[in-house]
């Protein structure tokens, strides 16, 4: 890894978005890097978009003296789905940056309260589509704090590669183990859990598909206010399916550790890896349907590739019965 500064030397593009890994271990460290960051921010007058638990908000609070360059935000009401994190950048950056004015992000993952294997693969996603999300964004960086403490080499890897730089020792490092390649190496879905319900459906099939829903995620123990929103999104999600998806598909339901799954498989292929990711504007044909998802489930996984098809699944929590 080679240490950059912010001018690069003639002849070399500099990069539009700035996304760096910042690992640290102990409050200490977390505190010099992002204060550094934040100063760096404010001496060239840049507004400063603070996303992270509340402990660490904290923490720098407690530094900054209620500095007016630096907002802090609340991303407990984003709820566990890393889904909706882009769509939530998109409105800071828009709300902070006050036009053309550039916007740093300091967002941490709260990466130990994921739930699950796939709720962490799609974290890591996440900060892989950030990349793309604001590729062509001139006015706006993002550090990512990382707490390094149990010295996980392989979570740090992993995260490494969806980060281009690395901050370290108040400095911007090229990261030579960043993934560049085009598609993302996503982690292959886990079976279904046994036992399974399964229905195939195609045109007029719809309330059969709510039916079958709504009856596996009461049995399972869905609260009923969940199933509604479950109910929205499974209709949202199987019209695409039917519509794009070559009109017909499979449905497959099932709970397994402490979460209902309903999953949609067609043979469509969605090409734009931020379908959903981002909310539709109000001239937009289309495209409010996986949004819609995201917003209703805990967690939504989508895989999908022109020779195989798309399959995506849909996570809701079950609440866990006291003994």
């Amino acid at each position: 890894m080679t240490a950059i500064s912010s001018s690069h030397p003639s002849g070399q593009a500099e990069p539009s978005f700035r996304h760096e890994l910042y690992p640290y271990r102990g409050d200490a460290q977390f505190l010099s890097g992002t204060l550094g960051y934040i100063h760096e921010a404010l001496e060239g007058d840049e507004a400063v978009v603070v996303a992270v638990p509340p402990d660490k908000a904290s923490l720098l609070r407690s530094e900054l003296a209620d500095e007016p360059a630096v907002a802090f935000v609340d991303t407990t009401r984003l709820g566990p789905n890393p889904g909706r994190f882009i769509g939530a950048w998109v409105d800071w950056m828009n709300e902070h940056g006050e036009g053309d004015r550039p916007v740093r992000g300091i967002g941490e993952t709260a990466w130990r309260e994921a739930r699950n294997a796939a709720h962490l693969s799609e974290l890591r996603y996440h900060e892989w589509l950030l990349n793309r999300a604001f590729a062509r964004s001139s006015t706006w960086s993002m550090l990512c704090p990382y707490d390094d403490a149990d010295e996980d080499r392989g979570t740090l890897r992993s995260l490494s590669r969806c980060h281009p730089l690395i901050h370290r020792d108040g400095h911007h490092v090229r990261n030579e183990d960043y993934r560049t390649a085009e598609e993302y190496p996503f982690e292959a879905l886990q079976p279904p859990c046994d036992p399974f319900q399964e229905l195939s459906y195609t045109h007029g099939d719809l309330p059969a598909i709510r039916s079958k829903v709504a009856q596996c995620a009461s049995d399972a123990g869905v609260p009923d206010d969940q199933q509604r929103k479950l109910a929205v999104a499974v209709t949202e999600i199987a019209t695409n399916s039917i519509r794009h998806g070559g009109g017909r598909g499979t449905l497959r339901t099932w709970a397994q550790d402490s979460t209902f799954l309903c999953e949609f498989r067609d043979a469509g292929y969605i090409a734009d890896v931020m379908a959903g990711r981002t909310r539709p504007t109000t001239e937009q044909i289309g495209g409010r349907g996986l949004w819609l998802a995201h917003q209703l489930c805990d967690l939504v996984e989508i895989r999908s590739t022109r020779d195989q098809g798309t399959t995506i699944r849909l996570h809701v929590g079950i609440p866990q019965r006291s003994s």
